[in-house]
């Protein structure tokens, strides 16, 4: 098999160095803990882009369980963008308030789901950018996802550029795309 001791001084080195390694090369999950349940529950927290402009992220507090959504081996992962067409928003501030739903989405899932997370990004990452017709319809794929146990996170404008303060402009959905596609198969792509 080896030659003895130092056969077994080299494997014992070689895995200390590679588990020192892996720790190393892990990105750092340190997150505040909630003060009390209603912190757990509440998922809203401002956010600010750039100088000029800021949105909310927020989640009703009947949120699924999303840290219980469990994955088959086969799941693809994907995170959908659904963005209002009756705000008639600029690109730029499609991509400003889409980016803003996937860094919601992300940091949830960094917390509550790991595996998931972890598994949308060995896949590629992907996302599908679609269209709903207005606030109504935007609130009732959000309740449609959450009864699911999916991530689901819409933005509110804070108001200070084109859109109106308080405005729910993208849904962001993040989970296995069998379960998404049962909240989103209908829409239209952006």
């Amino acid at each position: 098999m080896g030659q003895g001791p130092a056969y077994a001084a080299l494997v014992s080195a070689s895995l200390l160095v590679g588990y020192w390694a892996g720790l190393k090369s892990r990105p750092s999950t340190n997150r505040p803990s909630p003060k009390n349940a209603a912190d757990a529950t509440d998922h809203t927290e401002e956010i600010n882009e750039g100088e000029s402009e800021g949105s909310e992220i927020s989640s009703s507090a009947g949120d699924g369980d999303i840290a219980a959504l469990t994955l088959e081996p086969a799941d693809e992962c994907k995170l959908v963008l659904v963005v209002r067409s009756d705000l008639g928003m600029s690109s730029g501030k499609i991509a400003a308030q889409c980016s803003h739903a996937t860094l919601a989405c992300y940091k949830t899932l960094l917390s509550t789901n790991p595996a998931l997370l972890r598994q949308w990004e060995r896949a590629g990452q992907t996302k599908v950018a679609l269209r709903c017709e207005d606030e109504d319809e935007l609130l009732l794929l959000q309740a449609q996802a959450q009864s699911l146990n999916l991530c689901a996170r819409s933005i509110q404008d804070a108001g200070r550029t084109q859109i109106a303060a308080g405005s729910r402009t993208v849904l962001g959905i993040a989970g296995p795309a069998r379960l998404i596609n049962q909240v989103t198969g209908k829409l239209r792509l952006l």
